[in-house]
């Protein structure tokens, strides 16, 4: 029987989103030339947090878009022989942006290897940083993000799950062990 503890409640995913957000603006200097790609699920509601807070910031709103990389996965194939394809609207050029990309948790680094791949198909962008709301560790991949919400250390075989107010109707991070 798995146990879940809780690791953050609304009001530190809140604290935390708002930081990343200025961390953002002060390493960027502002919005120029700055996008958001948020990766399915969860990320995409994790950018749209962001995008609002640097829009009520800077008073401009910056370009956020949305990827899938089911089929970008290179174990994709383990995971399920039919896969549930989401929807990508990155619907702004990439080329020459500042590209963040958002995701919920940073684990083996697998998945952030292939939004980059399929961020690739739609352009080159000058650079692309990455934002997580939880890094557990455990990397596959030298994949490091630029901005972390919290950093926490788990086993391999425990499960870190980010529940959103907008998929899950409430915000919280817990730890599965079991």
């Amino acid at each position: 029987m798995k146990k879940s503890y809780p690791i953050l409640d609304a009001a530190d995913i809140e604290r935390i989103i708002t930081r990343i957000t200025h961390e953002i603006l002060e390493v960027h200097k502002g919005t120029g030339n700055l996008s958001l790609i948020g990766i399915q699920t969860r990320g995409v509601f994790l950018a749209r947090r962001i995008q609002s807070l640097i829009k009520k910031i800077e008073g401009i709103e910056i370009p956020a878009g949305v990827i899938d990389i089911t089929l970008y996965r290179d174990d994709w194939t383990r995971i399920s022989h039919h896969p549930v394809v989401q929807a990508t609207d990155i619907f702004f050029s990439i080329d020459e942006k500042q590209i963040v990309l958002v995701d919920d948790v940073l684990f083996t680094g697998r998945t952030i290897r292939a939004a980059m791949d399929a961020i690739m198909d739609y352009g080159r962008p000058d650079r692309i940083e990455l934002a997580v709301l939880v890094d557990r560790g455990h990397r596959e991949l030298p994949v490091q993000a630029n901005y972390v919400g919290k950093h926490v250390a788990t086993r391999r075989l425990e499960t870190v799950n980010v529940l959103l107010s907008e998929h899950d109707g409430i915000d919280q991070v817990v730890l599965e062990k079991g």
